[in-house]
């Protein structure tokens, strides 16, 4: 018999699984029965943290991410291999930061059992990726760079294409920077089949042999077990998939769809498919009480248009059918199109991900380029670094006149060294300021999540998870006369449409159910 090739299979479904279907809103003692089990039937390689899965726990979940990934650890014991993903420069956060904190993300994540850390910039700007990298490896921690996908809108060009790839990747080698394996991440789902194969084949070619490749992508265009059978074909040795009900939709193909898509192939994934069946048997019963946002289960032939990743996508959807806006959403996501083309072929995954749909949002709501979204202003003047091709400069001028800013060719990092509300220093002393424990950990929860961190670490944190059965609850209790204080964050309102003088708590947004019928409240007090 024909020896097959071990491909290793990274399970997403705690970390990206999560965040495209719920936007990161599952509680730890829901999943991990899952986990248990997953564990049980053969599974050795895990993304359990970081990304949005960093700040959602704080922001949603009333938890602590840090004893969510030691707790994590606890179950897998010490042998599987824990991974988690960070966004350069920005690490778990949506700013750049300073050097600082970029070796405290490294210091606290090594600490807290992380194996690999997945280090990738949206922008696709290496210089973003070298100081990030150094400090993964300085810490004891595998470094998987990235080199960022998607596809562009038809009849676009200039960028996302194999030779632009390959210029990426061409840049990371230059630079020296540490790595151990090399990931081309999809965010969106939305490369084509033969792209992935030739990149992949090109990457083979470049790297030193016995480079692991491996390919992240999402099955929202509804092509990615075609990508997968792509980029093994051209080489990849690592793919990345999920497990029901997790899986699919915005999220990673399915484990069994994909073992099901081998049969016949020179490839082991070294799973069971009887036993992936049970596993993932306990996981639709361990989340069966909680709401699946319909967008997240489905395929979308509108994505490759708007590019899209599925974790963006279902949090700004909750956050739209929250405050009834969501017939909105179709006409945003038309916007991205021309958001993603004029300002400069970003990869479309976080933050820049968000950049786009808050410009696009904004450009449904209040007429095309009227209000600028600070994030992405700031992207297309050169505050988070180096586009793929240069912004539409029309479009600069319009975001430098909004936003009152010049445009830069300065280094990120060198910019977020000089704010001072970005550095260690500055969080220790709110923390010492409202008594609380000034640990690393503490630390790092502030800098990254800021005021929502400190509310957190103050007690004041609040789950808000949708629950089917406490949705029926609350309908079945309400009475016209009732009103649920702040049961939408108005922070949550404020960053969606870009309104950067709306601060946490004021206006305050109330929950009202008058005859079954519900209602969004905004209260401002006016002297």
């Amino acid at each position: 018999m024909e020896k097959k090739k071990f491909i290793d299979v990274m399970d997403t479904s705690f970390r990206d699984g999560f965040q495209s279907v719920f936007g990161g809103r599952v509680l730890l003692g829901d999943f991990l029965p899952a986990l248990e089990a997953a564990v049980h039937v053969g599974i050795r390689h895990f993304e359990f943290g970081g990304g949005a899965r960093f700040q959602a726990p704080l922001f949603y979940l009333n938890e602590n991410p840090f004893d969510m990934m030691d707790k994590f650890r606890e179950v897998v014991g010490p042998d599987i291999v824990t991974q988690t993903l960070s966004r350069g420069i920005n690490t778990v956060a949506l700013d750049s930061a300073p050097r600082e904190v970029i070796e405290l993300h490294a210091k606290m994540f090594k600490k807290h059992g992380t194996t690999v850390i997945r280090n990738f910039d949206a922008l696709n700007d290496v210089q973003n990726l070298i100081y990030s990298g150094q400090m993964i490896a300085k810490h004891g921690l595998k470094h998987e760079v990235v080199v960022t996908m998607m596809d562009l809108p038809p009849g676009c060009s200039g960028a996302h294409d194999v030779p632009f790839y390959e210029k990426t990747l061409r840049g990371i080698l230059d630079a020296d920077i540490p790595y151990h394996s090399v990931c081309f991440k999809d965010a969106s789902g939305t490369s084509s089949p033969q792209k992935v194969y030739e990149t992949i084949k090109m990457a083979r070619k470049l790297l030193p042999e016995g480079t692991h490749i491996r390919l992240h992508t999402h099955e929202t265009a509804g092509v990615s077990v075609a990508c997968y059978l792509a980029a093994l074909e051209a080489g990849a040795d690592g793919i990345d998939l999920a497990a029901a009900p997790v899986s699919g939709g915005t999220s990673q193909p399915d484990i069994i769809v994909m073992l099901h898509a081998l049969k016949g192939k020179p490839y082991d994934l070294g799973l069971d498919i009887e036993k992936v069946r049970e596993y993932e048997d306990v996981f639709k019963d361990a989340l069966k009480d909680y709401f699946f946002p319909p967008e997240a289960t489905m395929v979308s032939p509108e994505i490759p248009f708007s590019p899209m990743p599925g974790g963006a996508l279902t949090s700004n959807t909750q956050m739209m059918r929250d405050f009834k806006i969501l017939d909105k959403f179709p006409q945003t996501i038309k916007e991205m199109r021309e958001v993603v083309e004029r300002g400069g072929f970003a990869t479309s995954v976080t933050p820049v991900s968000q950049f786009y749909f808050q410009q696009a949002f904004n450009n449904t709501m209040k007429g095309k380029w009227d209000t600028i979204a600070e994030g992405y202003g700031k992207m297309v003047l050169g505050y988070f670094g180096k586009t793929p091709v240069p912004p539409d400069p029309e479009l600069v001028k319009i975001c430098s006149e909004k936003l009152g800013l010049p445009t830069t060719t300065e280094n990120p990092v060198d910019i977020a060294e000089r704010d001072p509300k970005k550095g260690i220093k500055h969080w220790t002393e709110v923390l010492e300021k409202e008594g609380l424990p000034t640990t690393e950990e503490n630390i790092f929860i502030a800098v990254s999540g800021q005021e929502k961190g400190i509310a957190f670490l103050q007690g004041k944190g609040k789950a808000n998870v949708r629950k089917i059965s406490q949705e029926t609850k609350k309908e079945t209790d309400a009475t016209p006369k009732e009103a649920t204080s702040n049961a939408i964050d108005s922070d949550d309102l404020a960053q969606l449409i870009s309104i950067s003088s709306v601060e946490v708590g004021k206006p305050a947004v109330y929950r009202m159910n008058i005859n079954n019928q519900i209602y969004f409240v905004e209260v401002e007090q006016i002297e």
